[in-house]
């Protein structure tokens, strides 16, 4: 596989293209206090998150609304070095590109449900020739295939671990031979994220399974402020 253009090197991009340590934890904020988000993020940031995932829902391809690239701009004037990756569950990502690129995203994650082959590879290029990492996800009832095609043009591949649309929901093991069947395919400057009812009681089973990089959610910003770094360590398996 040919290997993925490179956007010009930043902290953020280095938090994925060349981390300092693995397994990474990216706490998704859709589970957090959308009142006072960057009083909620910040100490998570502070102790421990290498990064932060924002999920965001068109109401099309998955049952729920949530939050466009203003949230984004947002984020990068409070956290300007934090590393934003940006997972675009929507009908026609091509359409929300450009403007979350413009407000501060580092990763850009679409669906091969909804691209595939050349179509996925070409947006992918236009990604990183507009200076964000990009990646590829699958839905859990999705077959693998069309994402191992392609594997090589992304700086992500992310597993879904629930069908998409809501946080809280419980974690679907079977996707971890999914895992299996893209790791060996990954270069090091690639990463294997997954998302969905990831919590300290099934991270052991994803980082058994290759995944280096891992969302949560309701598991970290449904403790109490004072435990959230022990949960994130717990997921690191630290």
């Amino acid at each position: 596989m040919p290997p993925t253009p490179t956007p010009t090197p930043t902290p953020a991009h280095a938090v994925f293209k060349s981390p300092a340590h693995l397994p990474l934890i990216g706490p998704s904020i859709l589970s957090g206090d959308f009142g006072r988000m960057e009083a909620d993020c910040r100490p998570l940031l502070e102790n421990g998150a290498d990064y932060l995932h924002l999920d965001v829902m068109d109401g099309r391809f998955v049952p729920n609304l949530t939050m466009g690239p203003d949230m984004c701009r947002w984020m990068r004037k409070y956290f300007p070095t934090a590393a934003l990756d940006v997972h675009l569950m929507v009908e026609e990502p091509e359409k929300f590109v450009d403007a979350f690129i413009e407000a501060g995203a580092t990763n850009l994650t679409f669906h091969v449900e909804t691209h595939k082959g050349a179509v996925a590879t070409k947006l992918a290029d236009h990604i990183h020739r507009a200076g964000a990492l990009c990646g590829l996800a699958v839905n859990p009832p999705t077959d693998v295939a069309p994402l191992l095609d392609v594997a090589g043009a992304f700086d992500v591949l992310l597993v879904m671990s629930v069908n998409p649309g809501f946080s809280g929901q419980a974690f679907i093991p079977s996707v971890l031979e999914k895992a299996k069947r893209i790791k060996p395919l990954l270069r090091k400057d690639q990463r294997l994220e997954v998302d969905g009812g990831v919590s300290p009681k099934t991270a052991p089973d994803c980082r058994a399974a290759g995944i280096d990089t891992l969302v949560s959610a309701s598991a970290i910003f449904g403790k109490p402020p004072e435990e959230r770094k022990g949960v994130m360590q717990a997921l690191r398996g630290s």
